[in-house]
């Protein structure tokens, strides 16, 4: 006859729940949670790049959304195709180029692009379509008023739109950096809405406080508040402390005179 067995010696492993020994990822503090970048049709492509190297410099990670329309406006004011297949070597060359329009001027590098993902336009199943896809929030640098009229209306007719509209009901932190002048009562109204709806409103108004002496200071100052709307901090413009300083920046700098 064989003896009782003894509990105590027994494998209890097959006890222990199946999930106990699941890989569960890394911690919620080490978790990608990236910004997302949406690029509209609108004019200013300038202002979408040097947010973009605000939120790398920043060490943020980044998820880009470009639409269908900015690749023209980016054609046309930088004479850069972005491509879906050659995503990285485009951005890289946006990024790389002055306000001015000339290449070279800023250094990009591979681990800062290694923090950006790219999404189609076109793509509805990306992973920013969706609420439960861990995101800190949307800028939309620049935004076309056919852009805002789409947000506003909830349209979501492509994933720039969509991820939008998900930014809101999720109630993260959504930034729209218009870009247009003169504004109409409809695109007026479409402001508002998105205002009530917990978005924050950011006009591309450069101001000139700061010193500006280039096509550059002033894009940066754009940059610099959607970045300050998004609390990331950066240092792409002079900030007002109250004082008058009585000149631009190249004249604080100067060298006394002998």
């Amino acid at each position: 006859m064989e003896p009782p067995h003894n509990n105590a010696s027994q494998d209890t492993s097959r006890h222990v729940p199946q999930d106990a020994h699941q890989d569960t990822g890394p911690p919620a503090a080490e978790r990608r949670r990236p910004w997302v970048v949406g690029v509209s049709g609108a004019s200013g492509t300038p202002y979408a790049a040097s947010v973009l190297r605000g939120l790398l410099a920043a060490g943020e990670a980044v998820d880009l959304v470009v639409s269908r329309a900015s690749r023209l406006t980016l054609l046309d004011e930088t004479g850069i195709a972005f491509r879906d297949a050659h995503w990285r070597a485009d951005l890289r060359e946006w990024l790389a180029r002055g306000a001015d329009g000339k290449p070279g001027t800023f250094r990009v590098t591979d681990a800062e692009l290694a923090r950006v993902r790219y999404w189609a336009a076109g793509d509805l199943a990306a992973g920013p379509s969706s609420g439960s896809y861990p995101v800190k929030g949307m800028l939309i640098v620049p935004a076309s008023t056919a852009c805002v009229a789409g947000v506003a209306l909830g349209l979501s007719k492509d994933l720039l739109q969509r991820v939008a509209s998900v930014t809101l009901k999720e109630r993260r932190r959504l930034v729209v950096a218009v870009r247009e002048t003169p504004l109409n009562g409809p695109t007026l109204k479409h402001l508002v809405t998105l205002d009530e709806a917990g978005a924050i409103v950011l006009p591309a108004s450069p101001a000139f406080y700061a010193g500006a002496t280039h096509i550059q200071d002033l894009v940066d100052f754009v940059a610099g508040r959607v970045l300050d709307a998004a609390e990331v901090p950066h240092g792409l413009y002079r900030r007002w402390e109250g004082e008058l300083r009585g000149g631009s920046k190249e004249e604080e700098e100067a060298p006394d005179a002998p």
